[in-house]
């Protein structure tokens, strides 16, 4: 639940599947084809730029 509540446990739901996971990084990366790392920087570049924030 960490990556929307903010509560820094990363592969805990809270009870809810709704909750943004490490286990939804890693099935998002496996549909795209591509490794949880990857799927994981290139939300962090999606969230930069709706954040208004640039490229670091």
């Amino acid at each position: 639940m960490c990556y929307n509540c903010g509560c820094e446990l990363p592969d805990n739901d809270g009870g809810s599947a709704k909750n943004i996971t490490d286990k939804t990084f890693a099935e998002a990366a496996k549909a795209a084809g591509q490794s949880v790392e990857e799927a994981k920087k290139n939300t962090l570049e999606l969230l930069k730029k709706s954040l208004g924030e640039s490229k670091k």
